[in-house]
């Protein structure tokens, strides 16, 4: 399944190479890439008379088990350049050029550059060690000179080759780490069904992952791609140990600093997963002073103050969630808002999504009209318009925003995505939820507990995503009303299942508080309530209700 990422089409950065073998790389800055501090210390033995461009060589490896391709092909250019004769290099220039989790798509630069590279590879693998031989030939079964539109057959040929080069040597975590990060790109963001059963070969990553990090524990990649096979798994605590190790392990790359917080938010870490977040959002500031040409690692960037505008809202940090998703917002270039607005447009609402979880009703009324070439945004915006009058009491105008949200609605394509879920179902729980609010003002409780239900319902069908493209959970609204209604039994439940779905967060533990007092079941009640001031310790808020919107502040 193909992920529409935030900024996906910043495109990384490369030059043009010939096809003579061997040819020194021309730079396109004055000056070659920096060894960087903060890497760690992973290293594989490569065939090279340069002990410099073995050090560039293992920098390039580093980069691209975090996600950093385009500062991984800077390394690798700058190792062939060193040692024009290192196979090994252009391999690496080859493999960072193809498609990932985050992008399966390739551009014609990146199919030309890694055509180009794989072939100089092949021409040098003489000079190569068997081993390194293999992992040539197999990647060559990827690339095409004059690829096909749908690439599945060449990412399915490199997947079956690396499997031949994975058994020639099932103690080389590196090869066990290429191995299943194949198979998961025939796969990306789909390991697992909404049930928590294994979907394709996710039991066999999985087998492959843990077989790397038992040669291995410290292995940076086998680690992260670890995180990602287990996330939306029913059991993302498997992936503790990886969480730990990579808070620290290459501190240099804001990314794997970030990883730790997907596995935080599923197993209730929370004040944890705003820690990492901001610690990689300064990891990625220290590293830009050093490297500013970024392409696609924009999109972790960014990816960063998402995160931590998702696990500050869960923790009632207002102005931390409000000051990253502001950030967000301001760091996206004007021109690819201008020029590719349908790849921003599913992210830039994050403002309000951070307001509404506040109750800042006023604040959401005087934000502007989002441009016009951003549709889903728009209409968010006039959703969250719409509760906010709703909560203000005022439902003329609630009513009247909800008019023109439903307009607004039908006015985004048919086809639009979020990350990989569809626009118009994400649209279609903000509809019910507003319906339901208005409802629910009006003193109609039995119409708004069934528009809210239904609502939960379409939420619980989203396709996994980190953070989730429904970011406030429905649940917290279900419960206030049914609270409100003193219904404590059935908020009870709604509010024990969205525990299950989002461990200790700390709007449905005050929820399920007020529940367990109302039904006198004091010893209970103290225990949910010691546990939601421990999520709240760093609120700057103070709450009354599991929803604002329901309260009315």
């Amino acid at each position: 399944m193909q992920r529409r990422l935030f900024l996906f089409m910043l495109l990384l950065s490369g030059v043009d190479m010939a096809c003579n073998v061997p040819q020194k790389i021309v730079q396109t800055d004055d000056s070659p890439p920096p060894l960087f501090d903060g890497l760690g210390h992973h290293q594989r033995a490569i065939t090279t008379t340069s002990f410099e461009a073995r050090d560039y060589f293992n920098q390039g490896m580093t980069w691209a088990y975090a996600f950093n391709h385009d500062e991984a092909i800077r390394s690798f250019r700058e190792a062939a350049r060193l040692d024009p004769y290192c196979a090994m290099a252009w391999w690496g220039i080859a493999l960072c050029n193809g498609p990932h989790i985050n992008n399966p798509v390739m551009t014609e630069k990146q199919s030309r550059d890694a055509w180009e590279a794989i072939q100089k590879a092949m021409a040098l693998r003489d000079n190569a060690s068997y081993l390194e031989s293999q992992l040539i030939e197999a990647l060559a079964a990827r690339y095409a000179a004059n690829p096909p539109s749908d690439r599945r057959n060449l990412d399915e040929a490199y997947a079956a080759a690396m499997k031949v080069v994975h058994e020639l040597d099932i103690n080389d975590a590196d090869n066990g780490t290429l191995y299943a990060e194949s198979l998961m790109d025939l796969q990306p963001w789909d390991l697992w069904t909404r049930d928590g059963q294994p979907k394709g070969r996710t039991e066999e990553i999985l087998a492959v992952l843990e077989h790397a990090l038992k040669i291995n524990p410290q292995h940076p990649g086998a680690n992260h791609l670890y995180i990602h096979a287990t996330e939306a798994s029913p059991f993302p605590e498997k992936a503790d140990a990886s969480a730990e190790l990579l808070r620290t392990l290459v501190p240099a790359s804001g990314h794997l600093v970030h990883m730790p917080s997907h596995i935080d938010v599923q197993v209730g870490r929370w004040a944890k997963a705003s820690d990492q977040n901001e610690a990689a959002i300064r990891a990625d500031a220290a590293y830009r002073k050093v490297s500013p040409r970024q392409g696609f690692n924009n999109v972790y960037m960014a990816h960063n103050h998402h995160f931590l505008a998702f696990a500050a809202m869960m923790e009632g940090r207002r102005q931390v969630a409000l000051d990253a998703a502001r950030t967000m917002i301001a760091n996206v270039p004007p021109d690819f808002l201008r020029d590719q607005p349908q790849f921003v447009d599913p992210y830039m609402m994050i403002a309000l999504d951070v307001l509404k979880r506040f109750g800042r009703w006023d604040d959401i009324l005087r934000e502007p009209s989002p441009p016009r070439n951003l549709p889903i945004t728009r209409a968010m915006h006039l959703f969250t318009r719409g509760l906010a009058y709703a909560a203000k009491g005022n439902l003329k105008r609630a009513s009247r925003e909800q008019e023109k949200f439903r307009a607004a609605v039908a006015k985004v394509p048919k086809d639009a995505l979020m990350a990989i879920n569809p626009a118009h179902k994400v649209l279609s729980i903000a509809d019910h939820m507003l319906a339901g609010e208005i409802a629910f003002r009006r003193g109609d409780i039995e119409e708004a507990v069934r528009l809210l239900r239904e609502g939960v319902r379409l939420e619980d069908e989203l396709l996994y995503m980190e953070p989730p493209e429904w970011v406030q959970p429905l649940r917290h609204t279900l419960g206030a009303v049914l609270v409100n209604a003193k219904r404590y039994a059935e908020a009870e439940q709604v509010y024990r299942e969205d525990l299950k779905n989002w461990p200790d967060n700390a709007w449905s533990l005050f929820g399920l508080a007020q529940c367990l007092d109302a039904q006198e079941r004091t010893a209970e009640a103290a225990d949910a309530r010691k546990r939601f001031d421990t999520v709240w310790a760093r609120a700057d808020i103070k709450i009354g209700t599991s929803c604002l919107c329901v309260q009315g502040h």
